[in-house]
């Protein structure tokens, strides 16, 4: 694994997740087969959930456990909530064991409204994960679109997260 720790991202990612994050619009990308590097920076609920669907990436929903309970998640995502006891590190750690311990694994990022996880792209990526994306709109919503729930998509419950 080659995990490329920048001084200080833990702190920036903190500090960043307190910041609103205005997201334009929806990305005007058709469904690939998988996440290239050539790809958009991120995906709308409805190519996430197909991208899903055919196997072409691991979606991870990094919202923290009593979230999950209240709206249920995605129908078969990953949990890896961002606050790890470990910090920053061990959510990497998690991330990467999620994504099959593949530091090039297409991987789509999912939270409430897509603030978290438009910081934590890059973040990511500094990291050395080449191939990471988020979902703007979310879970919620956001001036990106509806969201994942709104658009009728499959959800599950999380009773026991």
């Amino acid at each position: 694994m080659r995990f490329v720790m920048t001084q200080g991202w833990f702190s920036t990612l903190v500090r960043g997740l307190g910041m609103v994050v205005l997201v334009s619009g929806l990305v005007a990308a058709t469904v690939q087969a998988q996440v290239t590097p050539a790809a958009p920076d991120s995906l709308s609920a409805v190519q996430a959930h197909e991208m899903a669907l055919a196997g072409a990436v691991t979606l991870i929903d990094i919202r923290q456990p009593e979230e999950w309970r209240q709206t249920g998640v995605a129908q078969d995502v990953k949990r890896v909530s961002m606050r790890q006891p470990g910090g920053g590190q061990a959510f990497a750690q998690a991330i990467y064991e999620a994504a099959g311990k593949d530091l090039d694994a297409p991987i789509v990022l999912i939270c409430r409204t897509g603030s978290r996880t438009s910081r934590l792209v890059p973040l990511l990526k500094e990291m050395g994960f080449t191939n990471v994306v988020d979902v703007p709109e979310g879970m919620l919503g956001s001036r990106a679109g509806p969201g994942w729930i709104a658009r009728g998509l499959p959800v599950d419950p999380c009773k026991n997260c």
